[in-house]
């Protein structure tokens, strides 16, 4: 596995995988220091990513702002079905730098602008579905398995 510089955000470890890599439990997707270029809105909501790569996501998400783990934390619902989105606007121009899905199904991407967001398994669709860069793409099957394409 390749890997690019290691760098800190917020006191966690981000080894940057320049190919997607599987761990125990995750893959961790080759989507660190792409910037979100565009943000599309259909039934879905997508992340169009400067290398060509996108993110969409079919199943409700959440968004959240700052620390995780802090008091004052914001946590906006997404529910792409209904084009209720608008808070996945601030995610125009932020970089990504960490990008996760576990194999239980769920996807997690944290952000430059302190954003974290999250996509969980729908047990009866496919809840988000991640392409590139290049060829590869991960979609989260209904009920949470992960199909992998490289």
């Amino acid at each position: 596995m390749k890997r690019a510089a290691v760098d800190t955000w917020q006191g966690l470890r981000m080894d940057a995988p320049t190919e997607l890599a599987e761990l125990e439990g995750r893959w961790l997707l080759p989507c660190r220091g792409m910037q979100v270029i565009q943000v599309q809105v259909s039934y879905q909501l997508t992340l169009l990513l400067d290398s060509g790569a996108h993110v969409d996501m079919e199943a409700e998400a959440m968004l959240s702002h700052g620390p995780l783990s802090a008091p004052d934390a914001t946590m906006d619902r997404l529910v792409p079905e209904r084009q209720e989105v608008a808070p996945a606007l601030a995610l125009f121009g932020a970089t990504v730098l960490s990008s996760v899905a576990f194999k239980s199904g769920a996807l997690g991407l944290v952000f430059d602008i302190g954003a974290h967001l999250s996509v969980k398994p729908d047990p009866q669709y496919e809840a988000w579905s991640a392409h590139g860069p290049g060829a590869l793409l991960l979609v989260c099957l209904p009920g949470g398995d992960l199909a992998v394409w490289r």
